[in-house]
């Protein structure tokens, strides 16, 4: 079959011959829209979800490293950190989230050169945007941990985790939109590529850091938070070389129109992760009182969470792209489908996960921590959440769903008000049942957000969503 003009193919070498990996254009718009929709998911769903496993593998193996050898007041401190990492991500996804829809929707269109110049624009947007969190989040440093009411030591240690993560945010989030630019082409398999070196890296500058080994200085929690700027850089700067060899990004001026779109795509999307992460930073008020074991284990058990989250996470990115592409093709009926068909592949490891949760919890929470007491409070913590993991893949999917088809007003409505029931009834729990009240308001909220969504991508709204630039 002839190559056109417009279409970049890169090819990789076998015994047996020549394969295709990456092919942005015409052809790669055939196989998201035509071949069967269960294997166009997987197809993209398993590299994407091994990227994002790998994403939030940076933070696992800090807290590992940091939980181990330097106690459960630095763990304290780094699940404080993670709160507002949390935010950070959410405005992050802001370019994210906008720029997938919107190229997908060109690519979809088969426009590739209109999808590269709009990669460029969001790039540029996303360092800028990335920039000014640094600034002002190194100005407000003391304030963010003095809002939390943690104890003065966690609050040390979490302003040197923290304030050194900062520091990497611009190019942070120029990853981001890199990312996004690989996926909404539907190519998935180059971030799992370009993820798995600096995980590499990550693994090994950790220990080095933290504990000082060889000639490195001991530099401890912040140890941790260099490792991970160092390897966010690393991977900026490889996905933009790629991007850029294989003719899936341009620079140019800047249009406000491109900004707009993705501003308007993105905005109540990376909104909900904002109220959710502020949330979260309230409630860890009302964790605080019942100590730093309390805190800990919060941590631990968001750690074991994010291994179904980031599952989650990466057959939502495929399917946002599957999304766009679809009904930019006019395909409404297979997007709709490709939807449901992602929320049961997903279902598969959240019961998994439950039945492990439910059987071995105090051995999940002992691989992050040798402290009795946080071991003890994390298990409780796991088994309860067992109950909800079935719905949190769900909503992590249909959310990105109704994100690749341009619609996330009333996702963001809807969680963030599910969301916000969280700070009152947290307070009365915790004033009559303690600390395992507080773990149920967060169970329970988190179950009714993954029936919403469902709902919202049920009722059909989304199909009739445009997107324009």
């Amino acid at each position: 079959m002839p190559v056109p003009d417009d279409r970049s193919v890169i090819l990789e070498s076998h015994e047996e011959g020549v394969t295709p990996i990456t092919i942005t254009g015409e052809w790669e718009h055939a196989r998201l829209v035509r071949q069967p929709l269960a294997r166009t998911i997987m197809r993209l769903g398993l590299p994407a979800v091994a990227s994002t496993l790998l994403m939030t593998l940076f933070f696992t193996v800090d807290l590992l490293w940091i939980g181990r050898f330097l106690g459960p007041v630095a763990l304290a401190a780094a699940t404080a950190s993670v709160f507002w990492i949390w935010l950070i991500i959410s405005i992050a996804e802001l370019v994210s989230i906008g720029l997938t829809s919107l190229a997908a929707r060109r690519h979809g269109e088969r426009n590739p050169r209109e999808a590269a110049r709009v990669v460029g624009e969001a790039m540029v947007y996303s360092i800028i945007l990335g920039s000014a969190v640094a600034l002002f989040g190194t100005l407000l440093l003391d304030h963010l941990f003095a809002v939390m009411n943690v104890e003065p030591a966690i609050a040390v240690l979490g302003r040197r985790y923290l304030g050194t993560y900062l520091l990497g945010a611009p190019l942070f989030f120029g990853f981001f939109a890199v990312d996004a630019g690989f996926r909404a082409s539907g190519d998935t398999r180059t971030p799992l590529a370009i993820l798995s070196v600096s995980i590499a890296v990550t693994m090994i500058l950790d220990p080095i850091l933290i504990l000082g080994l060889g000639p490195a200085p001991k530099l401890g929690i912040e140890g941790a938070a260099i490792a991970t700027a160092i390897t966010r850089t690393l991977a900026f700067g490889l996905g933009v070389v790629v991007l850029h060899k294989r003719r899936m990004v341009s620079f140019g001026r800047v249009r406000r129109a491109t900004i707009a779109a993705i501003t308007r795509v993105g905005l109540p999307t990376a909104m909900t992760g904002v109220v959710f992460s502020l949330i979260y930073i309230v409630l860890t008020r009302s964790i605080a009182p019942f100590g730093t074991a309390a805190l800990a284990a919060l941590g631990i058990g968001h750690r074991v969470e994010s291994w179904l989250y980031t599952i989650s996470l990466g057959f939502g990115a495929a399917v946002a792209a599957i999304v766009g592409q679809n009904l930019g093709a006019g395909e409404i009926r297979r997007a709709e489908n490709s939807g449901w068909i992602t929320v049961g592949y997903v279902m598969v490891p959240a019961v998994i996960l439950s039945i492990l949760e439910l059987t071995i919890a105090p051995d999940f929470a002992g691989i992050f921590t040798n402290d009795p007491a946080t071991q003890m409070i994390g298990a409780e913590y796991l088994r309860i959440s067992a109950l909800s993991n079935m719905f949190l893949g769900a909503e992590i999917v249909l959310e990105a769903a109704l994100g690749g088809a341009g619609t996330t007003l009333p996702p963001m409505l809807t969680s963030t008000t599910l969301t916000a029931l969280r700070v009152p009834l947290a307070i009365w729990a915790a004033a009559r049942f303690g600390i395992v009240g507080v773990w149920w308001v967060i169970v329970l909220t988190a179950a009714a957000r993954g029936l919403a969504m469902a709902l919202i991508w049920k009722s059909g709204v989304w199909k009739r969503r445009a997107v324009l630039a």
